[in-house]
């Protein structure tokens, strides 16, 4: 949206609001940088800030944060507040940058001691209303309603890709049922606000406080004419009309806080390039820092000119920082948690001190402060090909490739990289090849176009590339291993992948080159664009010159080697060299050839199958008409809502979001699914739709035409718990619970009549792991003695004989036994089971009793993780949980289900890339002709020839049940069939 107003336009930013948003909004997917900073809150803010300046164009701005002084609402009532927990330490870290962030856009920033942000923000509006301004108050918060009026209005941020939003008197009247906007104070004083500690009167909500407030204008009328109301809201209202009050007065914003309105201080003057671009730096923003630089060029951001002697005069310090107790005139402050912040009043200034934690990885903020700005761009202070001196060869004729590989065949290691025409694999073709095994000096050999001449010319190296006594490095080796291998290729040496190493030292990092080097390097890498363009006009690399393809492709080569110099350190300083060098280097081979390999897909079924669903779909498009009694867009969230609890009017089980519509969520339609019988068809035509869309007409179009096999590309270096994920197609995420999504499986098929597919799955494994590391007596005897282990957990839950075991105490107790491995609360349980939160959790009470072994080994994880900061698996992988001693429960209890979850999950990803590793190496030995095609979760699928079969179920069950011994059996169950069904 974008606001257009005549008179001057002045955004108000409610800072901790809008911060606190950002960070829980993230907070199961952060963002980590290299030196370990979350800096969720700061891209977020940042973001919205940035949304904020780009498209509304305020001409004034301002920026308004709480201080940690006792206010007057605390000192009236102590427990205002008094329910929220200690800001995350993450979010601490993150604040000074944010300051820092407000002050690069030269934006004031307003902190009174004493008065709370909304109180700043509150009389701010109404003086700038006074002086002919409109004020948009930009925050997520619904107290600010009270304070709207035809010149001032609340602007709620854009979030989930839904629009910004700004509500004026109409909307916050309509919204709540009353006459005026501040006629909200009196709603919050009747209902309260839970998330301040605002009590409210009990026994009233937010519908029976707009009705009440509707019908009597204010809380001290509705005190005047208590006799009219009846039953227990009388009793209530009688009783609590002080609390009531009190709240009310709680609730009101205060307009009259001692700070002055200063036009010419608001108003809206630019970034300092200059400052925002060492900040970017410094957090790692580069995507952000180019989107910035690219608005300033198309004009759409005004920058603020910087010369050297300003910034001389305005020098940064981060261990003291000031602000003015009445005004925003010192630009150097940093706010820290209400509770927790040092704060020293003196000559009228409340000092504060940065409570940023330092670490080992994480220089002083801003040490590095003196490169120059270009004008209109912002400026990199990293090396690049430019600022180092190097030497980069092409080795072209003959004699030059002779030369290069007299000098590789006397090096024990070399970095070595591919260019080709593009990314796919099977349809790319190989430009050239760089090599480097000293730092700032690589060469480039380019590749002859036609196929048969690239073939013969490759295998002058391939002695190199077969050598087992060198060891070849490579970023992200896999995909030139897989060239190579058009080409008949085969590299057979010692593997170095510098992404996979990364992702073990840094796990939740990215492992692209460029970040890679920036971070490790301070070398930013010649971009590809600067050498085949992007958008229509792009080219591939056989168009690119030689000269230019050398310096790019060299330096693609040279920073490898580097990485490889920086990271095998930080392999043996971590114990991470076991688990590089004997699970993830030998499985790259392994995953390469199973991307090869490919598997066959039958279209005409899946053909068959979409005309089916295509039907199915229709009928209960027409089912869910009719007992709508309209029709309506299904997959819009806002229609469907109104259908639901405003048609139907079953009762909504959570409120509206902000946005004004019901959430529909999947989580949300399973607890009213007995409410009417609407909403099964909804999920069903969701799952459906889903399951056309994303596999039944997708897979056709994955065919590669040249062999007729779908290919899937394994990444071995996305997850942070160790296991592999897979893209076109996801096959981790094909559906096996349902019959619609079992049919999927139907369509993989053995590629021909001399072939079946075998399909080994690991039974339990990963209670099978939790039972090895616990050393549970209770789970270990079950798993001993081939019992279920869901009959006999429930049987010992439950206090009954193992033959007296219902259906539904074995699905309770499964869902337990898994659920115990995440971390399952009693509420989670209770939501999953559809069960009473007591019941569910007198039955964790019962199975901690009985599985006293599995609660020590949680304890004793958790205890691991808050003292070393990680947990690792029965191979050393580890898995970093930085909140785990965090104060704020919300954080640390996610970490504490990780620390639980971790090892459990990681140890079993461990074990089927060994066991995969393993039967590969076998198959190999045996030059079997049978082809390992697929792996998802726990389960290896296999076309095998038929006159192999006996010898690969011996094989693959054999390699599975020993690739990670354990002290209680492995059960590895071997099937087969013409399709990955019959097979599973």
């Amino acid at each position: 949206m974008n606001i257009t107003d005549s008179k001057p336009k002045l955004f108000l930013l409610d800072a901790y609001a809008l911060i606190y948003r950002a960070f829980f909004a993230l907070n199961k997917n952060p963002r980590i940088n290299s030196k370990g900073l979350n800096t969720s809150a700061i891209i977020g803010f940042l973001n919205t800030l940035y949304e904020v300046l780009k498209d509304q164009r305020p001409t004034h701005i301002g920026v308004a944060f709480d201080l940690g002084a006792p206010t007057l609402r605390t000192q009236n009532f102590s427990e205002y507040k008094a329910n929220r927990e200690a800001m995350p330490e993450d979010l601490r870290a993150a604040i000074p940058y944010i300051v820092e962030l407000i002050k690069g856009f030269n934006i004031p920033i307003y902190a009174i001691e004493g008065h709370e942000a909304d109180d700043v923000i509150g009389t701010l509006s109404k003086k700038a209303e006074k002086n002919g301004f409109i004020t948009y108050m930009m925050t997520p918060d619904k107290d600010f309603g009270q304070l709207v009026s035809d010149n001032i209005f609340v602007y709620k941020p854009a979030k989930f890709g839904e629009d910004a939003k700004v509500l004026g008197p109409k909307e916050v009247c309509e919204k709540y049922g009353i006459a005026r906007p501040e006629q909200l104070i009196d709603i919050l004083g009747l209902w309260g606000d839970a998330s301040d500690n605002i009590p409210g009167i009990p026994g009233i909500g937010e519908k029976t406080a707009s009705k009440l407030i509707a019908d009597y204008d204010s809380v001290e009328n509705l005190i005047n004419h208590i006799n009219e109301l009846k039953g227990k809201l009388r009793e209530n209202v009688q009783i609590y009309a002080e609390q009531g009050l009190m709240s009310k007065a709680l609730a009101t914003i205060n307009t009259e806080v001692p700070v002055e309105f200063n036009a010419e201080e608001l108003k809206t003057k630019g970034p300092d390039l200059k400052r925002l671009s060492e900040l970017f730096e410094e957090l790692e923003f580069k995507t952000f820092m180019k989107r910035m630089a690219e608005d300033i060029r198309k004009g759409l951001i005004i920058c603020k000119d910087t010369n050297a002697e300003e910034l001389n005069n305005n020098p940064i310090n981060t261990d003291l920082l000031a602000i003015s107790s009445n005004n925003s005139q010192d630009s150097n402050a940093v706010f820290s948690d209400i509770a927790e912040t040092t704060m020293v009043s003196a000559n009228n200034e409340a000092v504060l001190r940065s409570t940023q934690p330092k670490t080992s990885r994480q220089p002083d903020l801003f040490s590095s402060m003196d490169e120059s700005v270009e004008e209109l761009s912002l400026f990199s202070s990293k090396d690049n090909a430019d600022t180092v001196a190097h030497e980069y060869f092409s080795a072209c004729n003959n004699e030059q490739i002779d030369e290069l590989i007299s000098l590789l065949e006397k090096q024990n290691c070399f970095a070595f990289d591919t260019e080709t025409t593009g990314l796919d694999i099977y349809s790319a073709s190989l430009v050239g090849m760089s090599f480097s095994f000293k730092a700032h000096q690589a060469w480039y050999v380019p590749a002859p176009k036609d196929f048969s001449e690239c073939r013969d010319f490759l295998h002058r190296f391939a002695h190199l590339f077969s050598d087992s006594d060198k060891i070849i490095i490579g970023q992200n080796i896999k995909y030139d291993i897989s060239i190579l291998r058009q080409y008949d290729i085969k590299i057979e040496a010692k593997l170095f992948d510098t992404m996979i190493a990364h992702y073990l030292i840094e796990p939740e990092q990215r492992h692209n080159m460029d970040y890679l080097s920036e971070v490790y390097l301070n070398y930013t890498p010649i971009p590809i664009e600067d050498l085949i363009g992007k958008g229509k006009i792009q080219k591939n690399m056989r168009e690119v010159s030689v000269e230019q393809v050398k310096e790019y492709a060299a330096e693609d080569a040279d920073i490898t080697f580097r990485l490889y110099e920086v990271f095998k350190p930080i392999l043996t300083e971590n114990q991470l060299e076991k688990l590089f060098d004997e699970i993830e280097m030998p499985l790259i081979p392994v995953l390469a050839e199973m991307e090869n390999n490919g598997v066959k897909i039958n279209i005409p079924n899946l053909m068959q199958i979409s005309n089916l669903q295509s039907k199915e779909i229709q009928e209960i498009e027409n089912r869910i008409y009719q007992l709508a009694g309209t029709n309506f867009n299904i997959g819009s969230p806002k229609q469907l809502g109104d259908i639901l609890f405003d048609t139907l009017k079953i009762k909504a089980p959570t409120k509206k979001t902000k946005t004004g519509q019901y959430p529909t969520g999947e989580e949300i339609l399973q607890k009213i699914i007995r409410e009417h019988p609407i909403v099964q068809l909804i999920l069903d035509y969701r799952s459906l739709t889903k399951l056309k869309s994303t596999y039944v007409d997708a897979l056709p179009t994955l065919v590669n035409p040249r062999d007729g096999l779908v290919h899937t590309s394994y990444n071995q270096a996305v997850t942070a718990t160790g296991r592999l994920s897979s893209t076109n197609p996801n096959l981790q995420n094909i559906p096996v619970r349902t019959e619609k999504g079992r049919e999927i499986r139907k369509a993989f098929v053995s590629r021909d009549c001399n072939h079946i597919l075998l399909a080994a799955d690991y039974s339990q494994i990963e209670l099978r792991i939790i039972a090895h590391l616990s050393g549970d007596p209770a789970m270990t005897e079950a798993f001993r003695n081939g019992l279920d282990i869901h009959t006999d957990t429930a049987s010992r839950v439950y206090g009954v004989p193992i033959n007296q075991v219902s259906k539904e105490m074995r699905r309770n107790a499964k869902m337990v036994n898994f659920g115990i491995i995440y971390g399952i609360s009693a509420f989670g349980l209770a939501e999953r089971l559809s069960i009473p939160r007591g019941e569910a959790s007198d039955i964790i009470k019962s199975y901690f009793k009985e599985y006293a072994g599995i609660q020590e080994y949680i304890n004793k994880s958790i205890a691991f993780a808050k003292e070393h900061g990680y947990v690792e698996t029965m191979f050393g992988r580890r898995r970093y949980l930085r909140d785990i001693n965090a104060s704020n429960s919300i954080v640390r209890n996610f970490a504490e289900r990780n620390a639980i979850n971790a090892p459990i999950q990681g140890s079993s990803a461990d074990m089927i890339k060994i066991a995969m590793s393993d039967i590969y190496k076998e198959m190999k030995s045996k030059d079997m002709q049978s082809k390992m095609i697929l792996q998802v979760h726990d389960e290896l699928v296999f076309d095998t020839c038929l006159n192999e079969l006996d010898a690969m179920k011996q094989l693959v069950r054999e390699k599975m049940v020993n690739a990670l011994p354990l002290s209680i059996p492995v059960v590895v169950e071997v099937n087969t069939g013409e399709n990955w069904l019959e097979a599973h």
